[in-house]
């Protein structure tokens, strides 16, 4: 008998069953066994003596009756005792035993479409029949398995240790609450069975033989049935979506669906699925030894990262299709760019041959109005990803108790001021706050020209600092182009110090090389030069990295005659070059002026200018600076929790990990590809220079291969002199996984393009 005496007992006493074997299932919490016996097998069900659980048996015991005859397929059927009752007890527990149902479970198979749609036919059946039975909801139930509840997850999602996976959830629990909470009202309500997830359906014969295990029953919302089922059964499902259009299709030609209900399908399976995996992961912490948690998690995980990949509309079109509901009306790209034409200047410029819809954004992921699902590889301002749940949370919260400006007081401003200073050297501990990497630029302008009083700036060539006149001034990108402004007077160009340029003999000297040519610039201009401005990589320049060593060089010979030495880490800062929190630490320089915008808010307009305590406090001589909504408590809040994810979920490091991956699969495909002149940058900062058979810049090449990826679901852009440099700055939450699809289409480019 083992450790099972009390168990054995009551089979023999109360049932009057001679065991052969007791043999203790994996399961959740209730204590559940297979009775091998003489007369047959069966299932004992043990649970703690408690008034809860009395009625909760009780309850079930009701439905399992009320379905008798009404499925077509095998329900448990409630063993009596000898003495006719439905439960049995000891003194510390009570028993239920039942029939046991044959057959081979749902999760050892890859269903067939017939299997699907029978178990949309059997669920159906279920629903009904629970409709019509008139039974109150369980006086006890789970209710965190209940999806209407999947919100409390959110308690357990720090149980959840793979920090790509816990941001995955957190998503999706976002998009619950947005998408799904301000309809629930709209959905019907009805007992159901709750859990039919693939270890509780059996088959046999290639149909649907029987549904066991009733012990999570809820009052819920009806769609919840589809919706657990389909978590499960379509786990291993070459095309996800076709293999749940059978179960859908089936199950509606029994209970048609609201609109309502199956346009948030998509999300409801999506919080099961991250229910699920909390649960297992906080009950795998209690019992580690369990192996059935390890189980349910693997499949539920692989799902969700597939899930996250498919464009919510398209799930819409594909459910409602399979529920013979009509289809919903999304904008026409052609009316939407027509539209666009009407009231914009064409100066507002669209990216690729074919414009893209945009619908929604996750993570590293967009989604457009035509059912597609873009991988993103250079939206760089969502540094730590796109609709990140937790910079979603920090502004909704904020702007729901205070926005204002910075003349009043409020510790927003100085809490996120006192992080982000921590993250410089010491001697840049002032900061401003402004609304965009363009407006600090000009801030940073007006602070070099009060403390030096020179108004002339040296610049590099190709360099890009904003979108005001006076960013242009020195944007040598924009106002070296045809119909644009020219080099203002107070400019003075250096040639970009892009090593590839060079003879191969020259690329190791390139640093002193290149700072010579600066140098002798500086002693033309001596005393006279207020500042000099340049990104540490280069990126409109085409991801140029500066040489090491060059900045140190002319950063001392600017200083020398006067100037300040001004770094614009608008593109590349914020852990994204992954060796370093800031590009200037490549090059091992302290600049006096630090320029910030774009990714700091992760799409959040706001810019900041750091600076010393000796600049800003001769720039306080001068005039007030304010800015109506620089510092606001709103930016402030999302800005800290930029850095607050950063370095949560390691994604500097994360960085430089994936980075380094993507340059080594680059430099091995280039091997195969003379077209890849040159691969460079740092961390999740790439450029990729294309180049034709005499190794000019191939700007072609470039534009065709940006919209390969793009036609084949991949998001790149262009850069550099001649548009001849694929450019790549993801959101940090790039994978590996993402690096080698880009990497696929890529090569699948370049081959399509020597094909022709």
């Amino acid at each position: 008998m083992g450790d099972n005496k009390q168990e054995h007992k009551i089979l023999k006493e109360a049932y009057q069953l001679e065991v052969h074997k007791l043999e203790r299932l994996m399961g959740y919490e209730i204590a559940t066994y297979k009775v091998i016996s003489a007369t047959g097998n069966f299932i004992l069900k043990k649970f703690p003596r408690e008034k809860k659980h009395y009625a909760k048996v009780a309850h079930e015991n009701l439905v399992l009756q009320a379905l008798k005859g009404k499925v077509s397929c095998q329900i448990p059927e409630v063993c009596q005792t000898h003495a006719g009752e439905y439960i049995s007890e000891s003194e510390n527990d009570i028993y239920r035993l039942q029939t046991f149902l044959e057959g081979n479970f749902l999760a050892e198979l890859n269903p067939s479409e017939s299997i699907l749609s029978n178990l949309g036919h059997v669920l159906a059946e279920v629903d009904l029949a629970l409709e019509k039975s008139g039974l109150p909801a369980p006086p006890s139930y789970a209710r965190e398995w209940d999806v209407r509840h999947a919100l409390e997850n959110i308690s357990l999602m720090n149980e959840v240790s793979d920090i790509p996976m816990r941001r995955l959830i957190s998503y999706f629990l976002l998009q619950f609450k947005e998408m799904v909470m301000p309809n629930y009202y709209q959905f019907p309500t009805q007992l159901i069975h709750g859990d039919a997830n693939d270890w509780n359906v059996l088959t046999t014969d290639k149909r649907i033989s029987g549904l066991i295990d009733f012990g999570d029953m809820c009052y819920s919302w009806r769609i919840n049935e589809l919706a657990i089922a389909l978590a499960y059964a379509v786990i291993g499902a070459e095309d996800i979506l076709e293999a749940a259009t059978h179960m859908i299709s089936a199950y509606s030609k029994q209970i048609p669906q609201k609109e309502i209900e199956i346009d948030n399908l998509y999300y409801l399976i999506a919080a099961r699925l991250c229910t699920t995996l909390c649960h297992a992961a906080k009950s795998q912490r209690a019992d580690p030894e369990n192996e059935y948690l390890v189980i349910s998690q693997k499949p539920a995980q692989d799902l969700l990262k597939k899930w996250i990949r498919i464009n919510p509309l398209k799930a819409q079109k594909v459910f409602r299709k399979a529920s013979g509901l009509p289809l919903s009306q999304q904008p026409e790209t052609a009316l939407l760019e027509q539209e666009r034409n009407t009231f914009f200047s064409q100066t507002l410029s669209l990216s690729y041959e074919q414009p893209i819809p945009m619908y929604k954004s996750a993570l590293q992921f967009m989604y457009d109005y035509e059912g597609n699902t873009f991988l993103d590889a250079y939206n760089n301002i969502m540094l730590v990803g796109h609709s990140h749940p937790d910079l979603v949370k920090a502004g909704q919260s904020a702007m729901a108790r205070l926005n204002t400006n910075t003349r009043y007081l409020y510790p927003e401003l100085t809490n996120y001021a006192d992080k982000l200073l921590q993250k410089f050297p010491k001697a840049l501990n002032k900061v401003f706050f402004v609304n965009s990497g363009s407006a600090a630029t000009d801030l940073a302008l007006r602070l070099a020209r009060s403390y030096t009083e020179r108004k002339k700036i040296m610049v590099l060539k190709e360099g890009y600092h904003g979108n005001t006149q006076a960013a242009i001034e020195i944007s040598h990108y924009k106002y070296s182009k045809a119909g644009s402004i020219g080099k203002p007077d107070h400019v003075v160009e250096s040639i970009l110090p892009n090593a590839f340029g060079l003879k191969p003999e020259m690329r190791e000297t390139a640093a002193s090389y290149y700072a010579t040519l600066a140098k002798e610039l500086i002693a033309e201009h001596e005393g006279t030069l207020g500042a000099f401005i340049a990104e540490p990589i280069v990126g409109c320049g085409g991801q140029v990295p500066l040489p090491i060593g060059y900045l140190n060089e002319v950063y001392q010979a600017i200083r020398k005659q006067g100037g300040l030495c001004i770094s614009d880490e608008v593109q590349v800062g914020f852990g994204r070059l992954g060796s370093c929190f800031w590009g200037f630490e490549l090059q091992g320089v302290i600049p006096d002026i630090v320029i910030l915008g774009k990714p700091m808010g992760n799409g959040h307009p706001i810019g900041a200018v750091v600076t010393t305590a000796e600049i800003a406090k001769k720039f306080a001589d001068g005039p007030e600076f304010f800015t109506s909504f620089g510092g606001n408590p709103v930016s402030c809040l999302i800005g800290e929790e930029v850095l607050n994810v950063i370095q949560r979920d390691s994604l500097q490091q994360h960085a430089k990990q994936v980075g380094d991956y993507f340059k080594e699969e680059l430099k091995t495909l280039q091997k195969s590809y003379h077209s890849i002149g040159d691969i460079r940058g740092e961390g999740l900062f790439l450029g990729i220079e294309l180049v034709d058979h005499n190794n000019l810049p191939d700007g072609n090449l470039a534009k065709h291969v940006k919209n390969f990826l793009r036609n084949n679901g991949v998001l790149s852009s262009t850069d550099g002199p001649h548009d001849q440099v694929i450019k790549i700055k993801p959101p940090l939450c790039f994978n590996m996984e993402n690096v080698d699809e880009f990497i696929r289409i890529f090569q699948e480019s370049l081959a399509a393009r020597e094909h022709n």
